[in-house]
């Protein structure tokens, strides 16, 4: 019982870590994760537009608890610290670096 009742724990909740990637709009993707001055002109109009940011990390474009946090920074690479919610592919980003 003692075992169960650790892996449950385990399956929902979540992790801390630090990814690096590209804040880029959930219409376009991982297109733009190359930072070009092109692609951050094109998620910044795509979030205007409605569009959700993102966050694209090697090959998973993860969603975003509280996208707020991440404003400045449409269009660029950038190192997020958060915890990862591995059910819903959600991060919620507790700091943002260049």
């Amino acid at each position: 019982m003692k075992k169960f009742a650790f892996v449950s724990l385990l399956a929902v909740g979540a992790f801390a870590a630090e990814w690096s990637g590209t804040i880029v709009d959930e219409k376009c993707g991982a297109k733009h994760a190359d930072a070009s001055e092109a692609s951050q002109k094109c998620v910044n109009g795509c979030i205007k537009g409605g569009s959700a940011p993102v966050f694209a990390t090697g090959d998973k474009v993860l969603k975003l608890a509280n996208p707020d946090a991440v404003k400045d920074h449409y269009g660029h690479k950038v190192t997020i610290t958060g915890d990862l919610d591995a059910a819903t592919n959600t991060i919620t980003v507790k700091s943002v670096k260049m």
